[in-house]
């Protein structure tokens, strides 16, 4: 099992639907998630019918966060755009809002990293950064990523264009 003493990293259950919808629709993360739109009930049950396909067949998997003390959902890791070729795999963490700043997100890579190497066989997982996310950037550096590259004005947000730091994870 994926757990430290803060989170355990659990597959969806059906009962992950409200978590999901909540988190989907925060605007605050829309910018991230390669979306402008809510979400709806309907889309997400769905989402959550085909969520248990093996990670080689769908190359990409979603974990949720969940709090040990509490049992509560705080937020997603997903492993996504899986190359089996070059044994690589896009990774991005989501945390709720009301939970931000708790070490969460730190510990879900901590979790998953040697994961990805030692059951997932991957050479490396990358990410894309926000450039003015200030916190995502410390996160993922405190974590062994190192940043690779900008590309300019690449995420559109509702108000304008962002540019996007990537950066990488030799595992």
């Amino acid at each position: 099992m994926l757990q430290s003493d803060l989170i355990r990293l659990r597959p969806l259950e059906a009962d992950d639907l409200d978590f999901l919808y909540q988190l989907e629709n925060d605007p605050a993360v829309w910018g991230v998630s390669d979306t402008l739109a809510p979400v709806s009930r309907h889309v997400l049950r769905q989402y959550l019918n085909s969520a248990a396909a093996d990670f080689f067949e769908v190359r990409q998997l979603r974990l949720v966060l969940e709090e040990v003390a509490s049992g509560a959902a705080v937020g997603t890791l997903d492993l996504f755009g899986f190359e089996p070729l070059h044994q690589r795999a896009g990774v991005g963490i989501t945390v709720l809002a009301s939970h931000r700043r708790r070490g969460y997100a730190r510990a879900a890579l901590a979790l998953v990293l040697p994961y990805a190497r030692q059951v997932l066989r991957l050479h490396q997982l990358h990410c894309t950064i926000g450039a003015d996310n200030e916190a995502s950037l410390a996160l993922f550096a405190a974590a062994g990523f190192s940043r690779v590259g900008v590309w300019r004005e690449w995420l559109r947000t509702t108000e304008s264009w962002q540019d996007a730091v990537q950066m990488q994870c030799l595992l």
